[in-house]
């Protein structure tokens, strides 16, 4: 009999938890999809509260379709307007801060397909083939793009009439976006408002690009070679003890391809050691990959760079930068360009967030040193223990005074 009844009880157990998973299925659904898409538990309260007053037949259509909430703000609105109800301005406000954040994350993903999307004060580095890389931004954008007349280290080198017809390419950087190139036209130059301005077409080509690489560059260095055993490293030591003979085959500030004799190993911390233009550069790193030519009997070493002082850093670069084409020099200089502005923008963004927090915490002093009325004393009221005595009515004195 016992076994039984525990059966039944288990059944029982059972048909009520698959009756509250039926019951709560949609919310459960709704929780789940709303933390897998990174969001907290405070936020997918809101946007369930607001799928509930909305009466929504699948509330996961809130995570999926722009238009769904939107329609959920409209109603909430219309009922906050009407109930004149704190809580539901405050559950519009913060509907406001999530469809602000999904439009954000959605331009993000979809990024942008034509520059009639950017917007005026839209930073540019503009490339002319053989004169350099340009600044400027966008002033107007409507059937053309207006940008101000080009500029190299604020001053103007290329007059507006020497822009037109010519193609040019276009670096930016889009705030909390990427970084695109597209390729344009200069249709015509004159003033708008009046500033000298150069006239743009528009394209329906705007390519994602990456931040600038380390540019390799091909040379033939002759370099000493160390293998590092210590466990801490020096990085400030020079060697002055002939290493292992190895050439240099192509180098950047990020890492070199060496080519030794024999066969190389792969996974171990080196030192280089050369000269570069009579100017000495030492480079600490790591083999990462080995290509060996078993007829030549050599090997092609991969070489990461851990650890270069900045100023031999910068003898690299220079070395890199002058021995590249002028068209891959141009490139060079507009990827780095829009890195500057991509920092520019996250430190003006981050000194924002800073003077918001000193704004508020002002606030918040200020609201707390405002005295509550309501709990001062009433010194007016005249104290039981203290009278004042009125003299009598003395007209002559009165008469004498007057």
């Amino acid at each position: 009999m016992v076994l039984p009844v525990t059966l039944l009880i288990l059944t029982v157990i059972i048909l009520i938890a698959v009756k509250i998973g039926h019951i709560y299925k949609n919310k459960i659904n709704f929780f789940l999809e709303g933390l897998n898409r990174g969001f907290s538990i405070i936020e997918v309260r809101t946007l369930w509260q607001c799928a509930s007053a909305c009466e929504l037949a699948d509330p996961v259509s809130l995570f999926l379709s722009l238009p769904e909430l939107t329609k959920c703000i409209s109603q909430i609105k219309h009922k906050a307007e009407v109930q004149a109800s704190e809580s539901l301005q405050k559950l519009l406000s913060k509907l406001y801060d999530f469809r602000t954040k999904t439009e954000a994350e959605a331009d993000k993903k979809r990024g942008l397909d034509s520059t009639r999307s950017l917007t005026n004060g839209q930073k540019l580095r503009i490339i002319l083939p053989g004169k350099g890389v340009f600044a400027s931004e966008i002033v107007n954008n409507g059937r053309e793009i207006i940008i101000r007349i080009p500029t190299q280290q604020g001053q103007i080198t290329v007059e507006g009439t020497e822009w037109i017809g010519k193609t040019i390419s276009v670096y930016l950087w889009r705030k909390e976006d990427a970084r695109y190139v597209f390729d344009t036209v200069v249709t015509r130059e004159g003033l708008f408002l009046g500033k000298p301005s150069l006239f743009l077409q528009h394209s329906a080509n705007l390519v994602r690009t990456q931040k600038r690489n380390a540019v390799r560059a091909k040379c033939h260095i002759y370099s000493d070679l160390y293998i590092l055993t210590e466990k801490t490293i020096n990085y400030s030591k020079v060697e002055t003890k002939p290493g292992y003979k190895c050439i240099i085959e192509d180098i950047s500030e990020k890492g070199a391809l060496i080519r030794i004799g024999g066969k190389g190993v792969p996974n171990i911390q080196i030192r280089l050691q050369f000269q570069l233009q009579n100017k000495l550069v030492v480079m600490f790193g790591v083999i990462r990959t080995v290509e060996y030519n078993e007829e030549l009997k050599q090997s092609r070493l991969h070489f990461e760079c851990i650890h270069i002082d900045d100023i031999m850093r910068n003898h690299v670069l220079s070395y890199v930068y002058n021995i590249l084409p002028q068209s891959e020099k141009e490139i060079f200089d507009a990827l780095s360009y829009t890195d500057e502005d991509e920092k520019a923008d996250a430190e003006s963004k981050e000194d924002e967030n800073q003077n918001e927090t000193v704004s508020a915490r002002m606030e918040q002093e200020v609201s707390s040193s405002i005295p509550d009325y309501n709990t001062i004393k009433d010194t007016t009221e005249p104290d039981d223990d203290y009278s004042i005595e009125i003299p009598e009515d003395d007209s002559d004195d009165m008469e004498d005074t007057l």
